[in-house]
């Protein structure tokens, strides 16, 4: 449930507690966004976390080069108090390689009361405030204004293709979807085309946060009906192969440090060669090299005394 006026758009999310994810899209400044947020359970205190992130829908049709220089900001507000609210600014530039962005995340004492009023009823309000900077490349009106239904999706013309099939090959994956909201369907299956895509990249490319975040949201796709288990798979591939190459990371380290550890052992063995050298060449001057020797000598010196007494 949202409500937009002029850059801002406000964010009711009902059943907080119960939510998975809220995906919201709207408009502003001539672009299309996206708003979502999750709850993550925090085990210190009665609380949760919020975490919300902004990101770019469609951004694969968008021409090569696109770019969006924006300043936002997100408010968790504070509904018995609104000097209370909690607010999170930035200016951020959205592009191809950097599509989304997430705030840090917002802690929601689960208690309502006047001392918190963030989780009320177990409804929270989020507002977002987008100002619009710049822009560099965008759809054409034409195909803004146009779309086409796959399967009871409505997709951008650029996408009928590839969700077609997406369906060929897997025409289960929205058996149990029951979203009705044209909207919400719209914005998952720009999700689940994003995923799709993010997997598909060489284990060279993708990197481990994004494996994270990979199946943090192919949970959520599963929670919302689409089935995935391809995807599930492909993932856990991709999880083998980025063991497998940390291993080997592993491994090279660890000859590295042998070598290492060899270097520094023969240069210990040097070190106490030359500490000895320069003892020895620092020790006093002397005649005799044992005292065996110096009582020999006086012995015999006293020998010659006692024979000149005697002459």
């Amino acid at each position: 449930m949202g409500k937009q006026v002029d850059n801002t758009f406000t964010c009711v999310i009902k059943n907080f507690s119960l939510m998975q994810a809220h995906i919201a899209s709207f408009v502003v400044g001539g672009c299309k966004w996206r708003l979502i947020a999750y709850p993550e359970v925090n085990h210190v205190g009665d609380c949760l976390s919020l975490s919300v992130c902004l990101d770019v829908p469609d951004c694969d049709s968008l021409p090569s080069g696109w770019k969006r220089h924006a300043k936002i900001s997100l408010t968790l507000v504070n509904q018995y108090s609104e000097e209370r609210s909690l607010q999170q600014e930035k200016q951020q530039c959205f592009n191809q390689k950097t599509p989304r962005w997430g705030f840090l995340p917002m802690v929601i004492l689960k208690v309502p009361s006047e001392e918190y009023g963030f989780l009320v009823n177990d409804e929270i309000v989020i507002v977002v405030a987008v100002d619009v900077l710049e822009v560099i490349g965008s759809l054409d009106e034409s195909e803004k204004s146009q779309s086409i239904d796959v399967k009871g999706f409505q997709v951008l013309p650029s996408q009928v293709k590839y969700v077609n099939c997406l369906f060929e090959r897997h025409p289960d994956i929205a058996s149990k979807f029951s979203i009705k909201n044209q909207t919400l369907k719209t914005a998952y299956m720009n999700v689940l085309l994003s995923l799709t895509e993010t997997l598909n990249q060489s284990p060279k490319e993708i990197s481990k946060d994004d494996l994270s975040d990979a199946k943090t949201t192919l949970a959520y796709m599963k929670n919302v009906g689409f089935k995935v288990d391809w995807l599930e798979n492909k993932l856990d591939e991709l999880f083998k192969k980025e063991k497998e190459a940390g291993v080997i990371r592993m491994l090279k380290i660890e000859e590295e440090f042998k070598d290492l550890k060899q270097k520094c052992s023969s240069l210990e063995v040097l070190l106490k060669k030359e500490k000895a050298d320069v003892l020895a060449a620092r020790a006093p001057f002397s005649l005799f090299d044992k005292d065996d020797d110096l009582i020999k000598w006086l012995s015999l010196l006293m020998i010659c005394i006692m024979v000149i007494a005697f002459i």
